[in-house]
């Protein structure tokens, strides 16, 4: 039987798994809302410790909030039931909206709201990019490092590189800078790599598995990042999805509460059925328990160090500039439809001005637009 600690962990996280609506920015304010201010379990220093943690390892970060605050209630197994509570209620959700999705999807009943709804998702991302472009261009060499990123993403550089190159460049900045004013006589920055296997074209479920295992781990920055991620991996490289299968799947995870990364569960059904939707998911999700998991008994001294701290200002930085290059490719594919012109541009509108309207809102108002606008 669980003990106390354990069910008021199980508790929560059901609870935001079913109505934390928002994306990752809206759920870490919700859980310090319910985790420092109602049910004192931690500072809100710490809490702010925590956060900045889960900027330093790949994965997404309101879901590793469920799992850093789990552990500190109750321990690893606190972990583990927080990340599922959180991901499981979402993911079901998902599956259903993928199902009816794969069962209907292509029906003119049901086909004209997913017109409002990929021109919302788009201008939603816009939001994000400037939100965090704002927290992120600290000086002006971040300012040139993300100009340079996001010149070299439109021109086809992965976007997992491209991350990575922005965390390089600010410790190369940082170095250099060092030398020049013979404060220090160097450092070996720590090299990182990735795993680029020989996927092909064929969706086997291994394969699915690993696609997305890979991209749970080296996905740096907001969920909203998945987007470039998923678009380089599925549509560029292996061909599983279209672009406007792609825009559908995001739209939906959108759509739902939870993390944004459900949106494996949909796209991975879409692929392989429900063997594909239970893989996808676990492939996505499991780098970040595993992460966490060895990263938060070093949380106190992972702060304090000035490399880290330098190579998170141009991972942010490197983020930022894929995420706009993503949302200027996707908003060229679709340009070609007034509609969705039309709902986009007035979708930016909103967002900028109202700014604290839920994205949930957002995405019925755009479907109802859209299914509208589908009869013109």
């Amino acid at each position: 039987m669980m003990n106390k600690p354990l069910l008021e962990v199980a508790a929560l996280f059901l609870k935001l798994g079913v109505t934390a609506f928002g994306g990752p920015a809206a759920h870490i304010g919700m859980m310090e809302q319910e985790v420092v201010q109602k049910r004192d379990w931690m500072t809100r220093a710490h809490f702010l410790d925590l956060v900045g943690a889960t900027n330093l390892i790949p994965g997404p970060n309101s879901t590793e909030m469920t799992m850093h605050i789990g552990y500190e209630r109750a321990g690893i197994a606190g972990l583990f039931v927080a990340g599922l509570c959180f991901i499981l209620p979402a993911a079901l959700i998902t599956l259903i909206f993928a199902y009816l999705y794969v069962e209907y999807g292509s029906m003119p009943a049901v086909e004209p709201f997913f017109i409002g709804i990929k021109a919302v998702v788009i201008a939603i991302i816009l939001q994000a990019v400037y939100k965090l472009g704002q927290k992120a261009l600290k000086n002006w060499p971040l300012g040139i490092i993300g100009g340079v990123l996001l010149a070299t993403s439109l021109l086809g550089l992965s976007e997992i590189w491209a991350v990575l190159a922005g965390g390089v460049l600010a410790l190369g900045w940082l170095y250099f800078k060092r030398l020049y004013q013979k404060s220090a006589v160097g450092f070996f920055p720590i090299l990182l790599w990735q795993s680029q296997a020989a996927l092909h074209s064929d969706a086997s479920l291994g394969k699915l598995f690993l696609v997305f295992l890979k991209i749970g781990a080296v996905l740096f920055g907001s969920g909203y990042v998945l987007v470039a991620y998923l678009e380089d991996e599925l549509v560029t490289k292996l061909g599983w999805l279209t672009q406007s299968e792609l825009l559908d799947a995001i739209a939906i995870g959108q759509f739902t509460p939870g993390p944004v990364l459900t949106t494996a569960t949909f796209i991975g059904y879409q692929i392989q059925g429900w063997n594909g939707a239970a893989l996808a998911t676990l492939g996505i999700f499991l780098p970040s328990f595993l992460f966490v998991w060895l990263l938060n008994p070093l949380v106190s001294r992972m702060r304090q160090s000035k490399f880290l701290a330098q190579f998170l200002d141009g991972v942010n930085i490197g983020a930022v500039a894929v995420m706009l290059a993503v949302t200027l490719q996707l908003g060229y594919d679709l340009s070609g439809d007034w509609r969705q012109v039309v709902i986009g541009l007035v979708s930016i509108f909103i967002v900028f001005y109202f700014p604290k309207l839920s994205s949930f809102w957002l995405i019925l108002g755009g479907a109802l637009v859209g299914w509208g606008l589908g009869f013109v």
